[in-house]
């Protein structure tokens, strides 16, 4: 039996993918799995710049709106679903399309995952503490002396992975990366074919998500982000309202942050992301990299799959 074929079509925040993913949904019979850690909460639309319903009604769209936001989903539970969702859209006849930035959850469906221990309320509570009192600089710190290979990897302003990083080590007292290296699942099997969307000039995609992150603002994000803020059971440690443009939203409405402010803090704790993401990406194996924007891109994909047409 031939190895089903499977599509990865990655990149930065505000690249492009969703649209070239549109336009390849076209010409092939692919079914889109999004690999975003923050597509999957309903009620967070715009900030995620989620494909309209229309879009998403006229080409199947899998793991969006699957999670409250007072949840948390891991990179676990993403290879959990998208594994089966593979399996389901190859058994259909159909391609599976897999598109985002969440360069960990690629990674953990790729190569498996390892057996992390569950999240512990009081560790993170203390270290939480910790931040609060010392800064999250500090608490990176303290992991690059614990676990150096994960502080690189982690930026100093990702307070999310830091903490979980220093969890899993005062959990079991060994580093988050020893625990990565000891993968507990097979492999993914397939043809796999990748794709990286990214501007050569970075000034170019910094432009990009300013001119974005505007318009997210004009079109409602503070009023969307108010609505989750008033709901009473969200915190500002609960992953979804860690999420970029949420996180600086929650910081006005607390009051840490006067709204002049808001659009600078946004574009560049976005702008920051993005450079995570293309750390990951630039770590990915077979790999063809597009430059985003140029309209000869679908066609150099559909040249490079020889894939058969609908």
């Amino acid at each position: 039996m031939a190895e089903p074929e499977i599509i990865f079509l990655m990149g930065p925040t505000a690249s492009g993918k969703s649209d070239l993913a549109l336009a390849l949904a076209q010409p092939l019979p692919v079914e889109i799995i999004s690999v975003d850690s923050a597509m999957v909460y309903r009620g967070l639309d715009i900030g995620t710049a989620k494909p309209a319903p229309a879009l998403r009604a006229g080409v199947p769209h899998h793991l969006i709106d699957i999670c409250d936001a007072a949840e948390v989903y891991s990179a676990g539970r993403f290879r959990n679903d998208a594994l089966a969702l593979i399996n389901e859209i190859v058994a259909r006849g159909r391609v599976p399309l897999l598109v985002g930035g969440t360069g960990l959850y690629f990674r953990s469906l790729q190569q498996g995952i390892a057996r992390l221990p569950a999240a512990d309320p009081a560790v993170r509570a203390r270290i939480e503490e910790e931040a609060m009192a010392a800064g999250w600089a500090a608490l990176h710190d303290q992991l690059r002396e614990v676990d150096p290979e994960a502080a690189a990897r982690i930026h100093a302003t990702d307070p999310q992975r830091i903490q979980r990083a220093l969890e899993v080590y005062r959990l079991t007292g060994r580093s988050l990366s020893s625990h990565l290296a000891e993968q507990g699942a097979a492999p993914l099997a397939g043809r796999i074919h990748k794709f990286v969307l990214n501007f050569s000039d970075r000034n170019r995609l910094h432009d990009r998500i300013a001119v974005r992150f505007q318009a997210m603002l004009d079109q409602g994000l503070l009023e969307e982000a108010r609505a989750l803020y008033q709901r009473g059971d969200l915190q500002s440690t609960h992953p979804s309202m860690r999420l970029v443009g949420y996180r600086q939203c929650w910081q006005y409405l607390s009051g840490e942050m006067r709204l002049k402010q808001l659009p600078d803090k946004g574009i560049a704790a976005t702008r920051q992301l993005a450079r995570r993401q293309l750390t990951w990406l630039r770590q990915e194996p077979g790999a063809r990299w597009l430059e985003a924007g140029e309209a000869g891109n679908l066609d150099k994909v559909l040249k490079s799959l020889q894939l058969t047409p609908i």
